[in-house]
């Protein structure tokens, strides 16, 4: 009967889009994979290079991690536009701070400072979640992580922290190779395996990668050769 028939679960291809595609989240369009890690007065993050849209790799050149500051860097996960968005809104803003304050804005500063941007806009948010990773405290060579949600509840660890989509993997891998107190060549030999061996468990990341050492002495940047397929 006609009121049977509207009672009757819906088809696979119903819940799919009109070209029987699923769709995926849109903070998984684009994909990306991000780790942050803190050793003895030093600091690292790391990114993916690949550029997608969904399943298809548009280029294998894209920029998730930005430096603001001396001693602050953060990575960003989810939509690409708003991505590059987020990124002129964080240095239109650090500017402001310097020009108006006369000093550099702190790493803690400047997560306060993105969490109140993402809130602002919580009624139609970026999509994003960042991840800000820096070196604080008194004596500037603290380490400080900081991540958020695209609404800005942030979640601060003194371990590591990880963004993108294949974050189950990262997390195993970081919870394996990671230990306490790691110098800066020893935390980038674990962050670049960790990122490197995670992405490979992903399709939507991956194609290489670029870690960030910071210490008090000043970045160093290493880009990785990853696999291409």
């Amino acid at each position: 009967t006609p009121d049977s028939l509207s009672d009757r679960p819906r088809t696979a291809r119903s819940r799919l889009s009109p070209a029987g595609t699923k769709m995926s989240s849109i903070m998984q369009y684009n994909g990306a994979a991000i780790i942050a890690m803190a050793g003895k007065d030093c600091i690292a993050i790391a990114s993916d290079k690949r550029y997608g849209i969904r399943n298809q790799t548009m280029g294998c050149q894209m920029k998730k991690i930005f430096q603001v500051g001396d001693k602050t860097f953060v990575g960003l996960t989810g939509l690409a536009t708003d991505m590059q968005t987020l990124d002129q809104k964080f240095r239109f803003r650090s500017n402001m701070y310097r020009l108006r304050e006369e000093r550099e804005m702190s790493t803690e500063a400047f997560a306060n400072m993105v969490t109140s941007l993402l809130y602002e806009h919580r009624f139609g948010p970026y999509f994003c979640e960042p991840i800000v990773a820096g070196l604080g405290g008194e004596d500037g060579k603290s380490p400080f992580l900081c991540g958020m949600d695209l609404l800005g509840a942030q979640v601060r660890t003194e371990d590591f922290m990880v963004g993108g989509d294949c974050t189950e993997a990262l997390y195993g891998l970081c919870e394996s190779m990671y230990r306490p107190d790691l110098g800066p060549d020893e935390l980038f030999e674990v962050i670049a395996q960790c990122l490197l061996s995670g992405v490979d468990r992903d399709c939507l990341a991956g194609w290489g990668c670029v870690v960030h050492v910071l210490t008090p002495e000043g970045v160093t940047t290493r880009d990785l050769k990853g696999r291409m397929d």
